[in-house]
């Protein structure tokens, strides 16, 4: 079986095939250790069996997996026998695996031995008359593969991967990659962190997020390693992996520093061998930011920011300009352009916040199935990324907020984050998220929920209103404060906003 030169899979076969390369350790995952020559091995022998079962070009693989072995296995073979790989949330219960296996007409479905939802979801597209995708099922002895049914839709040309959104729910919403668009991110992600055969990292992020997925295939592509650490439930895990493995490298979203931060002694452990630490999936605060920095004096640290529609990347700020620009997220990655729009779509003036909007060879193909939602986004090769945000005159980008986020207080309109940031100063805040609770006078009030660090143990909220007052004007300053002992997140770690909002209106009725 063959590849395009120009395909991940291409290059994850060259390190597999070079005489330098071949017997260099590619994943690891617990005791079991896979070179990049017997990774390759076991792509071609799942992906000859795949096109034995009946898979053909453009057919969908949906892959419902925790992070492990197999899961890079089936991404790879999917994509050398010529298919479109669906990586669903794992997390996720049997309603929504129906769903998007219907809506994404999967032809085959990985899933692992046992797996309840799994079954149900399969047993449910059967009973509504659907017909469901073969099960391809992971055992103790490798994968039993199921021939295939009839065909489903083909995939528009190039297609390389459909990946429902985090956070998804009514009608589904596939973001459509193509070959190209995951090969020009992967390639300018690669470039700008360094990332070389001496580099492996520890990763806690799932493969079925853009993030996670990212990490994958920028490591693999890298010739580098790639050490599983299957959650961050226990972070001291984690932190002791990355210093055993010798790990340069590791990403998170704010949340996951914060756990670190707040539930792991780091001194204990030997960390030195980090190089880099990249962050997205969320802005860091900048008390936060500095916090990690602190924590982990031998890595650079990356902050970045991106959308699943644009493939991975969209900006990141360069170590070098953190301590001039703390607060952005950086410049754009190489290939692709940033612009601020105004309302009317005409380009907002160096620092006139608008909407943030991108363009470049990363950018979806489109949602799949859904034209309509996809000419909302994408217009002229520019998407909008639902972002507010504003260029300065070096073209930092500094974002704002999400427009859906925004709270309407009386006659002002107040991004969260801006808050969020005031109160992620204080020592003994581990993570905050401010929200608009309905309210009879102001039509929207502010609401902050403060998650305290472990080691600090209880925090005032007379403490947060008064350091709020110091450093905000009257009408930002939260009218409710709430400390829980955690925030309500997607699988990509985003913090559910609406959910708190939402809890809030049940517990005033």
């Amino acid at each position: 079986m063959s590849a395009p030169d120009d395909t991940l899979p291409a290059r994850v076969r060259a390190l597999a095939e070079g005489p330098t390369t071949r017997d260099r350790e590619a994943v690891a995952d617990g005791t079991r250790r896979l070179s990049y020559g017997a990774l390759w091995g076991e792509v071609e022998g799942l992906a000859r069996r795949l096109t034995e079962a009946g898979l053909a070009p453009g057919d969908r693989v949906a892959l419902i997996l925790p992070n492990q072995v197999e899961g890079v296995v089936a991404w790879y073979a999917t994509w050398l026998a010529g298919g479109v790989v669906m990586p669903l949330n794992a997390q996720a219960k049997a309603p929504d695996f129906a769903r998007w296996l219907t809506h994404g007409e999967a032809r085959f479905v990985v899933v692992e031995d046992g797996s309840a939802e799994a079954a149900a979801a399969l047993a449910t597209m059967k009973a509504a008359g659907a017909e469901p995708p073969a099960r391809i099922t992971v055992t103790k002895d490798g994968f039993a593969v199921e021939p295939a049914g009839a065909r489903r839709a083909r995939s528009p040309e190039g297609l390389a991967v459909v990946l429902y959104t985090s956070g998804t729910t009514g009608h589904p919403k596939g973001v459509m990659l193509s070959h190209a668009n995951v090969s020009a991110n992967v390639t300018a992600i690669v470039s700008y962190l360094g990332l070389g055969p001496e580099d492996s990292t520890v990763t806690v992020l799932p493969f079925y997020y853009s993030y996670g997925a990212s990490v994958l295939h920028t490591h693999l592509a890298a010739g580098a390693r790639l050490v599983i650490e299957p959650n961050l439930v226990f972070p001291h895990v984690v932190v002791e992996t990355i210093a055993k493995e010798r790990a340069t490298g590791f990403s998170g979203v704010p949340s996951t520093f914060a756990l670190m931060l707040s539930r792991v002694k780091l001194a204990k452990y030997d960390l030195s061998s980090l190089r880099y630490l990249t962050q997205a999936g969320g802005g860091m605060p900048p008390a936060l930011t500095e916090r990690v920095r602190a924590a982990f004096p031998t890595a650079q640290l990356f902050v970045m920011y991106g959308q699943t529609e644009a493939t991975a990347r969209l900006t990141y700020l360069p170590p070098a300009m953190l301590d001039a620009k703390l607060g952005s997220v950086g410049v754009p990655i190489a290939g692709l352009a940033i612009e601020v729009r105004r309302e009317d779509g005409a380009r907002a003036d160096v620092g006139e916040t608008g909407h943030v909007t991108a363009r470049g060879p990363s950018v979806m193909l489109g949602f799949w199935k859904d034209p309509e939602a996809t000419a909302r986004v994408v217009k002229d090769g520019w998407l909008d990324t639902g972002d507010m945000g504003y260029l300065d005159a070096d073209g930092v980008l500094w974002l704002a907020g999400r427009r859906s986020d925004m709270i309407k207080t009386g006659a002002h309109r107040i991004h969260p984050a801006e808050l969020e940031e005031v109160i992620a100063e204080l020592p003994g805040v581990a993570e905050c998220a401010v929200v608009g609770v309905s309210d009879d006078v102001l039509g929207q009030a502010i609401k902050a929920f403060v998650v305290p660090a472990a080691a600090a143990g209880a925090i005032a909220t007379d403490t947060v209103k008064a350091h709020c007052q110091k450093r905000l004007a009257v009408y930002k300053i939260p009218k409710m404060i709430e400390v829980v002992a955690s925030l309500p997140k997607t699988a990509s770690g985003k913090v559910q906003r609406a959910m708190l909002a939402k809890t809030h209106a049940a517990e005033e009725t």
